[in-house]
C-alpha cells in the first residue's frame, strides 16, 4: 500500500513560478519512476513530465524550457519547479508514482494562472 501526498499548488500571475511536491509513503521499497500529469475540464488528461529513478528527465513539448522534474530518493520525493506560468498551465496537476511495478495516483492540486 502506498499513499502519495501532493502539495504546492495555488494562484500566481503569467510569468510566476510555483514549486509543486510529491512525497510516497508506505510500503515502498523501490520506485521505478514519478511524474506530473495535468487537466483541463473537456480535455484529456496529458503528462507534463517524468523522471526515472536514475534520473532520466522527459517533459512535453509545451513546457520544455520553463518546467524543470527533480527528486530526492531518501525522501521517496518529487518535484516540479515551474517558472514562467502561461495562463494555459492553469490545470489541475496529478502526481503518478509507479512503485515496485505498480501505479499510484494522488489526489491532484490546483494551479491557477492569471494574465
Amino acid at each position: 500500500q502506498v499513499q502519495l501526498v501532493e502539495s504546492g499548488g495555488g494562484s500566481v500571475q503569467a510569468g510566476g513560478s510555483l514549486r509543486l511536491s510529491c512525497a510516497a509513503s508506505g510500503r515502498v521499497f523501490s520506485i521505478n519512476s514519478m511524474s506530473w500529469y495535468r487537466q483541463v475540464p473537456g480535455k484529456q488528461r496529458e503528462l507534463v513530465a517524468r523522471i526515472t529513478n536514475g534520473g532520466s528527465t522527459n517533459y512535453a513539448d509545451s513546457v520544455k524550457g520553463r518546467f524543470t522534474i527533480s527528486g530526492d530518493n531518501a525522501k521517496n520525493t518529487v518535484y516540479l519547479q515551474m517558472n514562467s506560468l502561461k495562463p494555459e498551465d492553469t490545470a489541475v496537476y496529478y502526481c503518478r508514482a509507479r512503485v515496485d511495478g505498480y501505479v499510484y495516483w494522488g489526489q491532484g492540486t490546483q494551479v491557477t494562472v492569471s494574465s
